[in-house]
């Protein structure tokens, strides 16, 4: 059996992916053997049995998920798979290898990441998804569920570590037995096979037919929409009866995991629906299947424009990514984006969150503009900065007294954890929120002066607001794109580049900002004094230079990456948890603003990196 030491780079912050070459069929089989190992240790360590023969190397990849007081029963798996040329059949081979092992499986066929989280939800909370989400083709990957809980980046590199010392006991063994016997045959050890005599089938190899798997999903739904505007059912006996919205909306399925559900789901919501690019091609002869890159949206965009329609919604690769493009044809900002969508938890949130005295918490992640906080402070929420990370959001989302009503990073994944549905990140459920907030926040509002109160001045509330009434009223911003750079060379420095600039950020400050106690003690827990020889280099920077660089009052933060926050703007740069690039992105209240604080961060980077500092100074706005 290979080492399987080309595959390490596939296991990555958040999920294994990679290019397609190294989904190899061994690595596949080794990986399926891997994730019954890591099923069982978590039943195991849940029930309070011992792992198979003594194996603890699992234990500590479930350790945190572990839930003791559920009730034992027979552990299942549910997969899906999007629509990338291999993902259907590694979802096949990765089933049939759970199945032989004793795990009774579900393969729900072709589906979107959050509909197999919600399908995990049903039984055990175990999942797996063959998906690559938004990346291009030729991208495979994997990603997956334990109780419920996404995987951390610890969880995952245990995984990768099990895997490769399995592997290398089966050579072991192999070479054992070729001398004993001359058999050739590897062997599993014990840990691996299933304790009883027949091994239960896969429930449809080839994946469930869509309307089995959609409609509980879909009827989930539903019942979210009854609990919180429960005078639009027409019936009460019938789920799917609704007064429709009276929205002409257009979705782009991007040819992903969405198109086969998109329009059973939204037309049993609205009246009219446009859907292009609906058709499942792991090619994505359009582009690359991410809404959020540069003119991705220009054909939902003119869609909009020609049919006159309310808005426009874009779904990546898997379904966990949401943009939107407003009635004029402009596409929102996803500061805005993620302010409405908090706006909406907020404000339908249900009454145990409302009787609490304590201010709901909004996460948000580190590319977010400077203005995200004060907004939500506005809507009385408490803002939280966090980590860049669907799945670390999710990982928050569960902590014990979590105050955490939404979450929502810049790429476009957004999280209700407000009760009525599943805590995921599900691009469809969280468009279809906005659309339901769109149209009857505005019919409860009895008069112009309520609609005063929501949006900061009047609006007429005989028709449902439109995005370009609320949007206008939102602080100006004028910012690039989430750009990815290439990371440099690491062996030719002393340090990361990322840390570099920190530590130079935080000499500055200290020149600035004397004494010690009033700097940002986040950086100074993570990073010390200065204890990064590369800075010996710029410390003869005077103190004129340093006020130059970063004004008093700059705001530092080094949770992930380096942030800076000044008056009027930000500016952030920080190492992929996804590809070996830089990404950084800048944004101010005005385009002299924005150039102001890129100017900042390239005179910041050039003493390290002139190369860095030239490609910072070559992006241009949005």
């Amino acid at each position: 059996m290979p080492s399987f030491a080309a595959q390490h780079s596939l296991f990555r912050a958040y999920d294994i992916r990679g290019d397609e070459q190294y989904f190899t069929p061994d690595f596949i089989k080794a990986l399926g053997s891997a994730f019954v190992r890591l099923y069982k240790s978590y039943h195991a360590a849940k029930h309070g049995k011992l792992i198979a023969n003594g194996d603890t190397a699992n234990s500590d990849i479930c350790k945190s998920h572990a839930k003791p007081h559920h009730t034992p029963k027979e552990t299942t798996v549910i997969i899906g798979y999007d629509v990338r040329c291999d993902s259907d059949s590694m979802a096949q081979a990765l089933a049939a290898s759970l199945q032989e092992q004793g795990l009774q499986v579900i393969n729900l066929g072709l589906v979107t990441t959050p509909m197999m989280a919600f399908w995990t939800e049903q039984y055990d909370g175990h999942g797996i998804m063959v998906t690559a989400s938004h990346s291009a083709k030729g991208i495979l990957g994997i990603k997956w569920l334990v109780g419920n809980a996404s995987p951390s980046a610890e969880d995952i590199q245990l995984l990768y570590q099990d895997l490769t010392a399995f592997a290398a006991n089966q050579r072991n063994n192999q070479n054992d037995n070729n001398s004993d016997n001359g058999n050739d045959s590897p062997k599993l050890s014990n840990a691996c096979h299933s304790d009883d005599a027949t091994a239960p089938s896969i429930l449809s190899v080839i994946g469930l037919p869509t309307d089995i798997v959609a409609e509980p999903y879909i009827d989930a739904i539903a019942d979210v929409f009854i609990n919180i505007y429960p005078d639009q059912s027409l019936s009460a006996s019938n789920k799917r009866t609704f007064k429709k919205l009276d929205l002409t909306i257009v979705i782009d399925c991007m040819h992903g995991a969405t198109s086969r559900i998109a329009l059973p789901l939204f037309t049993t919501f609205c009246q009219r629906v446009i859907i292009i690019n609906d058709t499942p091609d792991g090619s994505f002869p359009m582009g690359n299947p991410d809404p959020t890159e540069p003119n991705r949206l220009a054909e939902l965009q003119q869609t909009v424009i020609v049919n006159t329609a309310d808005i426009g919604l874009a779904f990546d690769g898997d379904g966990d990514r949401l943009m939107i493009v407003d009635n004029s044809g402009k596409v929102i900002m996803p500061d805005h984006l993620l302010y409405l969508l908090a706006s909406v938890a907020i404000s339908e949130r249900p009454e145990p969150w409302q009787a609490d005295t304590v201010s709901p918490q909004v996460l948000f992640d580190i590319k977010c503009s400077h203005h995200l906080p004060m907004l939500l402070s506005d809507l009385g929420a408490t803002p939280i900065l966090s980590k860049t990370g669907s799945s670390l959001m999710r990982q928050q989302l569960r902590v014990d007294d979590s105050q955490i009503l939404f979450a929502g990073e810049l790429s476009g994944h957004f999280i209700f954890n407000d009760g009525y549905f599943t805590a995921y990140d599900d691009a469809m459920y969280a468009g279809l929120r906005l659309l339901h907030w769109l149209v009857y926040t505005a019919a409860l509002a009895d008069n112009a002066s309520a609609a005063v109160g929501l949006w900061g001045e009047a609006i007429e509330t005989s028709r449902p607001p439109r995005l370009t009434d609320i949007t206008r009223q939102l602080p100006t911003l004028v910012s690039t794109a989430d750009h990815y750079l290439p990371l440099p060379n690491s062996a030719s420095l002393q340090c990361p580049i990322v840390q570099q600039l920190a530590e130079f950020c935080y000499y500055l400050q200290r020149l600035v900002t004397p004494p010690f106690d009033d700097v940002d003690n986040t950086l100074a827990a993570a990073h010390g004094s200065s204890s990064c020889s590369c800075v010996s280099s710029v410390e003869h920077t005077t103190l004129a230079q340093a006020k130059q660089l970063l004004p008093s009052g700059t705001r530092l933060t080094c949770i992930d990456g380096v942030r800076l926050d000044f008056a009027h703007g930000f500016g952030v740069l920080r190492q992929s948890n996804t590809s070996h690039h830089l990404t950084v992105r800048f944004a101010g209240d005005s385009l002299a603003d924005l150039k102001d604080i890129q100017a900042r961060f390239v005179a910041l980077c050039r003493p390290f990196d002139k190369n860095l500092a030239a490609q910072i100074a070559d992006l241009i706005s949005e």
